[in-house]
Order: structure tokens, then sequence, then C-alpha cells
């Protein structure tokens, strides 16, 4: 477990995660799409009839679990951050916007797109930001790391990105069969992030792409 309490790292990590919800609320409210995991566990929720936040809670600690009894050096100060706090951070922003800012902000074409690409900029480099803080990974980003390992035991030649691809390709799946309607943001999100990360890794870690 990454459980080592280094103060830069905790910081950056608990900062990356606020950045997350408030960049994520602003996705939602444009309505153009998240990531694979916010969209499965928004549609769910709408379909049960609870928050967001507390969706996310309750399948994290699903996937916690599992993450726990297959590899439970992925679990750190970071896992818990993210897991807890996105969602609900994601809930009190989109309060918080809705009092504050007219809903034509999120409607009207041209702002719409603004606010859309700013936000989705911005959450992309936060996530960057939170994974390279190495302070453990979020529960649903744990299984497919679990799924590959697994796969490469018994299928070598298994590339890791289509266990990845075909993990996000479910949590899509699943939040289409509960109603939700997956859109642009998402396939946005798979091409951006992984350069993201790098760039981060290499630009404001000050880390080595190789580590």
């Amino acid at each position: 477990m990454k459980f080592r309490f280094q103060k830069r790292e905790v910081l950056i990590c608990f900062l990356a995660v606020l950045g997350m919800g408030f960049f994520l609320s602003f996705l939602i409210l444009c309505n153009l799409g998240t990531d694979p995991c916010t969209f499965m566990n928004r549609s769910s929720a709408h379909a049960v009839g609870i928050s967001f936040g507390t969706w996310q809670l309750l399948a994290n600690i699903v996937m916690l679990a599992i993450v726990f009894l297959c590899r439970r050096s992925l679990i750190g100060f970071g896992t818990l951050f993210n897991m807890v706090l996105v969602g609900y951070y994601a809930d009190f922003f989109n309060w918080l916007w809705g009092k504050w800012i007219p809903a034509g902000v999120f409607t009207a074409p041209a702002s719409r797109w603004a606010v859309f690409a700013v936000s989705l900029l911005c959450f992309i480099l936060s996530a960057a930001v939170y994974i390279n803080a190495d302070m453990g990974v979020a529960p649903y980003d744990g299984i497919p790391i679990i799924l590959g390992e697994l796969a490469a035991k018994h299928f070598p030649k298994t590339p890791k990105m289509l266990v990845r691809i075909a993990w996000d390709g479910a949590a899509i799946a699943v939040g289409t069969l509960v109603g939700g309607v997956p859109i642009i943001g998402i396939i946005l999100m798979a091409l951006f992030l992984g350069p993201a990360i790098t760039l981060v890794r290499k630009y404001v870690m000050h880390k080595s792409v190789e580590a």
C-alpha cells in the first residue's frame, strides 16, 4: 500500500482531486461527454435515483474490495481521495454553479463548447497530475491493472492497452444499458489523457518518462 506521508505529494494529490471534481462539474453541466467511469456512474445514479457522489462512492467501495484482495499495493492516499471526494466535489460544484451561473452558459452553442473545451483540458491535466503523484490509483483504474496482469500471465501477447480499452468499453456499455448516451467527450478523454500524463510527468512533476 502507498500510505507514505510525504506532505508535498499528498498535497499535490489532494489538489489534483479537487481540480478533477471542480472541472468535472463543468463537463457534466455542458453535457458533451465525460470519462467512461463518470459516464457509467452518473447514468447508474440517475437510474436508481441517488446522487452521483453517493453512487460513485458505493461503486468505488466494491471495486476497492477487489483491488484490496488482488493487488493492495495499488492502494494509497490518492485512492481514498479519489473514491470519496471526486463525486461529492462534482455534486457540490454543480449545485453551486446552478445558483451562480445562468443555465444558458451551458446550453448556448458558443459558450457551451468554450466551457467544455477549457474544462476538458483542465480535467485531463488534473487527472495527469493525480496519476503522476503516485499516491495510489483510483479503484476504477486498479481493476484493469489487475486484469492486465492476469491476461499477461495466461495470454502473454495481450497488449495492456487492449485490456484498458475493453474495461472502458465495458463501463460505457453499462452506462448505455442503464439509460446514458455516450457523447464526444468520452472519445476526447481517451485520446488525450495518455499524452497529458506523459507531458505532466516530464515537465511538471520532473520525472523521467521511463520511470
